[in-house]
């Protein structure tokens, strides 16, 4: 499980394919501090460390991975943005997120707003999957990326978010251009409340 706070944007330095599976080789400050078998999300998807070299470290993605997430489009030297797993002693700065992408969306406009930077997302729209919490509400959380975000302006297969200047520049945001896919993961909490009210129905 992890809350969306992003610890670094690593870059990619080796990626090799291995029939369905891509190996995804990142440079990272906490390398050092990984074991084998553990989980990182990256770009807020949850994968497990298999091998890890100094402070390079690698993680396997199966082909449903890959068809779910964009981590299929990257290339050596784009960043990646980073997360360790929770620690149940704190508190939770983000949301819950358990790093399971729902589906992909495209940049289709970035607006420069007093500092800030607003990206606007559209994904495809599935009314059934909507009905079932995959979908965004306004000042609700979303995760993008594996970035835990706020949503503004939530339209039926578009959302808009706000980033400052500290987030754009410690994750991979600064990479996002209009055009780019980034990974989705809705709201847990929205989803269980949506299952909830389908039972009430009944």
């Amino acid at each position: 499980m992890f809350s969306g706070i992003v610890e670094e944007a690593a870059p990619i330095v080796a990626l090799k394919r291995d029939n369905g599976n891509l190996h995804l080789t990142l440079k990272s400050s906490f390398a050092h501090e990984l074991k084998i078998d553990q989980s990182i999300a990256h770009n807020g998807v949850c994968l497990t460390v298999v091998n890890i070299e100094g402070d390079h470290y690698t993680v396997t993605a199966i082909q449903e991975t890959l068809e779910r997430s964009n981590l299929g489009t990257l290339s050596v030297g784009d960043k990646v943005n980073l997360e360790r797993s929770m620690l149940m002693n704190g508190r939770l700065d983000g949301h819950i997120v358990q790093g399971h992408v729902d589906q992909t969306a495209r940049c289709t406009k970035i607006d420069l707003v007093d500092g800030s930077r607003y990206y606007t997302f559209t994904y495809d729209l599935n009314p059934e999957m909507a009905a079932k919490g995959y979908m965004t509400v306004e000042k609700g959380s979303v995760t993008v990326n594996g970035v835990s975000l706020t949503v503004c302006n939530s339209q039926d297969n578009s959302f808009q978010v706000a980033i400052i200047p500290y987030t754009y520049e410690h994750t991979n945001f600064h990479q996002i251009k209009e055009g780019s896919i980034v990974n989705l993961e809705f709201d847990i909490i929205g989803k269980y409340i949506s299952r909830i009210m389908h039972f009430e129905k009944d």
